[in-house]
């Protein structure tokens, strides 16, 4: 279960639309512990970046 599908119990609406001050306090929250979040976009970029640079090196370096 996600967070998106937490029904607040102040409300008792979706805590991910933030109807009442409880819910944007939870949403908040939650958003706090997740931390940092990478796109899988950003991911396939880097992964992308690598691969060129290693064969980039190994071309050269031979």
């Amino acid at each position: 279960m996600t967070w998106e599908h937490l029904v607040c119990a102040n409300c008792s609406g979706p805590v991910s639309e933030g109807r009442c001050s409880v819910c944007r306090a939870s949403r908040q929250r939650l958003a706090d512990e997740r931390g940092p979040q990478i796109s899988p976009t950003l991911l396939a970029v880097l992964a992308a970046v690598v691969i060129v640079a290693a064969l980039l090196v190994q071309r050269f370096a031979g």
